[in-house]
């Protein structure tokens, strides 16, 4: 099951999502009422799905969309005024009011794109990108969560694998050492 962040400035709002979600069986990762929250929220969980309901106050959808739309799967539900405002195409797009099977229904279809989008590394390719986020980290004195970030913006930038990436990270560092 994906992870599930709900944002939204209105505590109703995200509260009655919760409730929804809650009583279909899915677990709410984190409830965010700003830009900024969810900004943090999201580098923790490093992916999933963002349910934003209404608006946020420091915050575009499309922002969101823009730095975190490759990890992320976003549900933009609104009034229509507000869906023709948000011009993201990674942004999915509910109308409110709405049934809560649609939600429901909206939810799981993207928790199936996710689980589509997402790389599957075997383990020989996964230790070799936490070896490179360990170093990242040692070297930059940084965080797991910053350094994955850091690998995959790189990665998604410059239109490679992660792993070839981490592969990178990992061989820069040889180079360096027997330079020494």
């Amino acid at each position: 099951m994906s992870r599930i962040v709900i944002a939204g400035a209105s505590n109703a709002s995200r509260a009655q999502l919760n409730r929804l979600l809650a009583a279909s069986g899915n677990t709410v990762f984190r409830s965010c009422a700003s830009g900024g929250e969810l900004r943090r929220a999201l580098s923790v969980c490093e992916d999933g799905i963002v349910l934003i309901a209404g608006s946020l106050p420091d915050m575009l959808p499309g922002d969101i969309a823009q730095d975190f739309g490759d990890s992320f799967q976003i549900l933009l539900i609104g009034r229509p005024d507000a869906l023709e405002a948000c011009e993201s195409p990674q942004v999915f797009k509910l109308a409110y009011p709405c049934p809560g099977s649609a939600v429901l229904a909206a939810v799981e279809m993207l928790s199936q794109l996710h689980t589509m989008r997402m790389p599957h590394r075997n383990p020989e390719e996964q230790t070799l990108v936490e070896d490179a986020k360990r170093l990242m980290m040692l070297r930059d004195g940084i965080d797991e969560p910053e350094a994955h970030r850091r690998m995959q913006r790189y990665a998604m930038r410059n239109h490679i694998k992660m792993t070839d990436y981490a592969a990178m990270v990992l061989r820069d560092d040889e180079g360096v050492g027997s330079r020494q």
